[in-house]
């Protein structure tokens, strides 16, 4: 488990890095422009990033299930040995799932004024930037994504399911909550990803106002890397004591009278 999630903290620190500085720096410039090989570049690193996390995603989920579900099996299926492959066939396969997309995008004809209406080249402003209506790539990009995402998205369903199924034949109380406190964060992580991700790639581009696209990829690209550190250490006890002391400390030291 920590393999794979040591594999999901360094693909964060990478995602946020595909697009973050180059928002910035568009903020702070005048003339906010990138390059056609930089666009395409962005464009194909941070979907690829973003592919990778869902199949890392649902590496996670298998293990959770085999740890929960096969508990005896679980030390010799997922040896150190394979995890570390499963880490490597995730990577291998989102970095090679996206060329297709990319490919068939860059070779649209761009005649007009090239003004992306986003913060970053994402397909449905690239689309829309085209001199000709592109409906047969549009359908293609938006049939992948929907076969990525919700391929992905079913079997970390099953697969909790079937924890669910598990954990709640357990006996005790203490021994249900305790296997629930395993998977609640990865729950929490794969709810922030792909609620967002869903609203704004499963349906055509042209169905999403450009104001919905950013605030979503906004998020999904921002905000859930953000979040995701803090959502995992608040399994951690002295995390959560840190910051139980941090509000009391805010609290109480509101709530102090005023000397004369």
């Amino acid at each position: 488990m920590y393999i794979l999630l040591a594999n999901f903290s360094f693909l964060e620190m990478w995602y946020v890095t595909s697009t973050v500085p180059n928002m910035l720096a568009n903020f702070l410039s005048e003339t906010k422009t990138i390059s056609f090989s930089g666009c395409f570049l962005q464009f194909y690193f941070f979907f690829s990033m973003g592919t990778t996390e869902t199949f890392i995603l649902s590496a996670m989920a298998f293990d959770r299930y085999l740890a929960i579900c096969r508990p005896l099996h679980y030390p010799i299926v997922m040896t150190v040995q394979r995890c570390i492959r499963m880490g490597a066939c995730c990577w291998m396969c989102g970095f090679s799932c996206f060329l297709l997309p990319v490919y068939l995008i860059s070779q649209l004809p761009f005649c007009g004024p090239n003004t992306i209406d986003h913060f970053l080249c994402d397909p449905g402003p690239l689309m829309k930037l085209s001199c000709v209506p592109a409906p047969a790539t549009e359908i293609i990009c938006a049939i992948f994504n929907s076969v990525l995402i919700f391929s992905t998205f079913l079997f970390i369903t099953s697969s909790y399911t079937l924890v669910i199924r598990a954990v709640l034949r357990v006996p005790s109380a203490e021994g249900r909550h305790k296997a629930f406190s395993t998977c609640g964060s990865h729950l929490a992580v794969v709810s922030l990803f792909y609620g967002s991700i869903m609203v704004m790639y499963v349906s055509p581009t042209a169905g999403n106002p450009a104001g919905i696209q950013k605030i979503v990829t906004l998020f999904y690209s921002v905000m859930t890397p953000f979040f995701n550190p803090l959502i995992y250490s608040l399994r951690n006890k002295e995390m959560k004591e840190a910051l139980r002391k941090l509000f009391r400390s805010v609290i109480f030291g509101q709530r102090k009278p005023l000397k004369n």
